[in-house]
């Protein structure tokens, strides 16, 4: 008897969370098509009757973390706009986000092996950072907003990269602090609370 549409969703969705904690802890190169399988609980045949490769199933990795963020943005409102930005940076930066490698953005988790990747691997990247971009733009006031935006970005991700390939806890906090720090500059926003060191 033919699986139904709903299981087919269902177990779609087992292989797409599997995925995303797996590229995040180990890298999209690092984590083959069995292990994501293996993982969901599924066999690796079954791969093959929802995505013809791994990069089409980063690419949907990718677009579920977009449509969770707009779902958030859309539930806090858009008349507050500089403090979800606000907001963002601190998360972003923040030990907890540190913390948390296999819920992580793919933007932090994957950059080299991005750019080792084909183009709808390359495709998603940028769509994810196109949409943080524009989101921390809306929150900027002043010129050269979209400039400052990008900036921003790239100090989040990278402070965030950086720290994760530090194995010193305390250089990985400074890091993040040091990111934090000049993210809110940029912003031309005081920074939030300095963790306390462990």
């Amino acid at each position: 008897m033919p699986y139904t549409p709903q299981h087919k969703a269902e177990t779609r969705s087992r292989i797409v969370d599997a995925a995303r904690r797996l590229f995040n802890r180990r890298g999209l190169n690092g984590v083959s098509i069995d292990e994501i399988m293996a993982e969901a609980g599924l066999t690796r045949g079954g791969f093959y009757n929802h995505f013809n490769a791994k990069d089409e199933l980063y690419a949907e990795v990718v677009a579920g973390v977009l449509s969770c963020a707009s779902a958030r943005r859309q539930s806090a409102g858009d008349t507050a706009e500089a403090g979800i930005a606000h907001a963002f940076i601190a998360a972003y930066l923040s030990q907890a986000r540190f913390d948390d490698r296999e819920n992580s953005c793919p933007l932090m988790a994957l950059p080299s092996d991005v750019a080792r990747s084909g183009e709808p691997v390359k495709r998603a990247y940028a769509q994810v950072l196109d949409y943080v971009v524009g989101h921390l733009e809306e929150g900027l006031s002043g010129p050269a907003s979209r400039r400052r935006a990008m900036a921003i970005a790239a100090l989040c991700i990278g402070g965030m990269a950086v720290a994760r390939a530090v194995d010193d806890a305390e250089l990985a906090r400074e890091v993040r602090e040091a990111a934090e720090e000049a993210a809110f500059s940029l912003a031309n926003w005081a920074a939030p609370r300095v963790e306390a060191a462990e």
